[in-house]
């Protein structure tokens, strides 16, 4: 029961964080589900990309405020907002990489978890 619970809970907070890229235009943004996968370090990465180094801590920042709102938690780390090309939020159960796109490219994450079922999220199309 309490397994099922957690994995609820990372679902969620998957979705949460989503909604947080989306709030700031992040693009290509991908849902790993880690949970099936032996070893792994997560339930879930979320990753997205950035346009500009503005951008990418505008993201982070966006999903932060978002995770705190709707489910009261904060980051156990982070790391990369000096750096400013790969930001990582990780939430334990969720791992959230928001990739400045030519680093994004370079780390292909999607690549090194390619047993992982992936989740591509569609952009919202934009208002006219």
């Amino acid at each position: 029961m309490k397994s099922t619970l957690i994995r609820q809970d990372s679902d969620r907070l998957a979705e949460v964080v989503v909604r947080g890229m989306q709030e700031k235009k992040a693009a290509d943004i991908v849902v790993l589900d880690l949970k099936d996968l032996k070893n792994a370090v997560a339930d879930y990465f979320v990753i997205c990309s950035a346009s500009s180094d503005t951008q990418l801590d505008a993201i982070a920042r966006s999903v932060e405020e978002e995770v705190e709102k709707l489910t009261g938690q904060s980051p156990w780390q982070t790391e990369g907002r000096m750096q400013r090309e790969w930001v990582l939020l990780d939430y334990v159960d969720v791992v959230v990489h928001i990739f400045l796109r030519d680093r994004r490219q370079f780390y292909a994450l999607e690549e090194l978890w390619g047993d992982a079922d992936i989740k591509y999220i569609e952009e919202a199309a934009s208002a006219v």
